[in-house]
């Protein structure tokens, strides 16, 4: 967070709009005229002399404004010289990459995890569980930016909700398919309309830019030798380990995570034994649509909030599901880890 950096705002065409200075936070601020595409150049001469820019291609940024959006553009700065890049050693950037894979692949995980459940009891290929990721985040985003409440609050709020919608789905839409006997491959098809269908509302509701949350936007990176890492991401690191770590207990100890794995193993065999596998494939529904949210919700804090995340998420999921094992919730942790890091 650097005091006194000019940034110029200019409109699509070239004309100035007008410098914003950035204050001890940092923070700068400038006034748009109204919606468009504008792009916003940093000022390098105005960086302290041991200050450079991370990357000096990105000293103009291009960006869309809807209207009444807040726009939050941000310039990885470093200490010395070398901007771009060039400075660093490999291992430096492999450390960087690293710690940032880690991060990815456990969000990619914890999505991962109830599409291959869903997968394991009912031998669906969900192709709208992109937009459970989805709901999540803009549930969160809407209590958090829209009603003003605190994020975790929010985020609390929005994995509720993400419950009630995975339990509706299954009881009013997908449980009356099965029972009715409609094949595999034309839910399948009906997965794909659906999350067509969902993606596009969430266009239309939500609006086609990229939102941020209100807190934990701007934040101070922490320095662990090479690597810097913002306390929000550190922090939802060590939230996705421990949900991961309660999911793995879970299907390991308890009696639900026992039918689940029964279920996922030989349906027709945990049914003959007396597991209501109805009430089991609706809390996997259920609970991969939490797994969905959080995911989602970290995302968007890292990223920022938009109506396709979870759909540009989707292969990474089906890629980590695929290489760990179709239908098993440790398979898809693992491959899920490799995706993220690859």
């Amino acid at each position: 967070l650097v005091e006194g950096v000019e940034v110029t705002i200019d409109a699509a065409g070239g004309a100035e709009i007008g410098t914003g200075t950035t204050d001890v936070d940092g923070v700068f601020e400038v006034l748009l005229p109204g919606p468009g595409s504008y792009t916003a150049t940093i000022d390098i001469d105005t960086l302290p002399e041991d200050i450079t820019l991370r990357d000096e291609d990105r000293a103009t940024l291009t960006f869309d404004m809807s209207v009444s959006q807040t726009r939050n553009l941000l310039y990885p700065l470093q200490s010395g010289e070398g901007g771009g890049g060039g400075g660093d050693s490999l291992f430096d950037r492999g450390a960087r990459l690293f710690v940032e894979g880690i991060r990815f692949g456990l969000v990619i995980a914890m999505c991962a995890i109830g599409l291959s459940l869903i997968f394991g009891t009912t031998g669906l290929t969900n192709f709208s569980h992109g937009e459970m990721v989805t709901f999540g985040a803009i549930v969160a985003w809407v209590f958090n930016v829209t009603y003003g409440w605190p994020f975790i609050a929010a985020a609390v709020v929005a994995v509720f909700v993400s419950i009630g919608m995975g339990f509706s789905l299954d009881r009013f839409f997908w449980r009356p398919l099965r029972n009715r006997g409609t094949g595999l491959i034309a839910m399948l098809v009906i997965a794909i309309g659906l999350g067509l269908l969902v993606r596009y509302i969430f266009q239309f509701q939500f609006g086609g830019f990229n939102e941020a949350y209100r807190q934990y936007t701007l934040q101070t990176g922490l320095h662990f030798g090479p690597v810097t890492i913002v306390p929000r991401d550190l922090i939802g690191m060590g939230l996705s380990i421990m949900v991961l770590v309660g999911v793995a207990t879970f299907l390991q100890r308890t009696r639900m995570g026992k039918a689940m794995r029964a279920v996922a193993d030989n349906r027709d065999l945990a049914e003959s034994s007396g597991i209501n596998v109805a009430r089991v494939i609706t809390f996997v529904w259920a609970a991969g649509a939490v797994l969905a949210a959080l995911g989602g919700i970290l995302q968007g804090l890292s990223e920022q909030v938009s109506w396709q995340m979870g759909f540009q998420l989707l292969l990474l999921m089906f890629a980590g599901v695929t290489l760990g094992g179709l239908g098993t919730a440790y398979g898809a942790l693992v491959g899920s880890m490799v995706g993220g890091m690859v």
